[in-house]
C-alpha cells in the first residue's frame, strides 16, 4: 500500500458463499481484478477440478489436492492439449491464485512440462 492507495480493507475476508467457483469470483471481485481475468480464472479452476475428477476417479476439493495434481494438470495441457505458452501461463496462474488467495497455502516450486515456443524465424518461410 502506498500513499495513493490507502485502504482500510483487511487483506483477508472469509468468503460468504459455499461453492468453490463462487468463492473464486468473490475473491477476484474483492481484489478488483478485471472481468476477463475473473472469467479466465474461473474457467481454469473448473477445468482443473474436472480434470482431476476424471483422471483420479472422483471429485475432490482442491484443499485435499496439492502440487502433484497441479503439475499433472499443467503437464497434460502442455503435452496432450498442446496449448500455447500464453494459455499455459494463464492456466498456471489460476490454480496459483486459487491456492494462495482462497485456500491460504503456497504451492512449492513445480517442475512442469512447458509448451514449446515456435521459432520466430520459421514463421514467414514457405516450403
Amino acid at each position: 500500500m502506498n500513499r495513493y492507495n490507502r485502504s482500510d480493507k483487511p487483506d483477508w475476508v472469509p468468503p460468504r458463499s459455499v461453492k468453490l467457483l463462487d468463492q473464486v469470483r468473490e475473491r477476484i471481485r474483492y481484489l478488483h481484478y478485471s472481468l476477463q481475468t475473473e472469467k479466465a480464472y474461473v474457467y481454469w479452476a473448473k477445468a482443473f477440478v474436472l480434470w482431476t475428477a476424471r483422471s483420479q476417479g472422483g471429485f475432490r476439493h482442491p484443499r485435499d489436492m496439492g502440487q502433484a495434481e497441479v503439475e499433472g494438470f499443467l503437464t497434460m495441457l502442455a503435452t496432450e492439449k498442446q496449448v500455447s505458452p500464453a494459455t499455459h501461463r494463464q492456466a498456471l496462474n489460476a490454480p496459483l491464485f486459487l491456492y494462495r488467495q482462497l485456500l491460504g497455502t503456497e504451492l512449492p516450486w513445480m517442475d512442469i512440462g512447458r509448451p514449446s515456443v515456435p521459432c520466430r524465424s520459421c514463421w514467414g518461410i514457405r516450403t
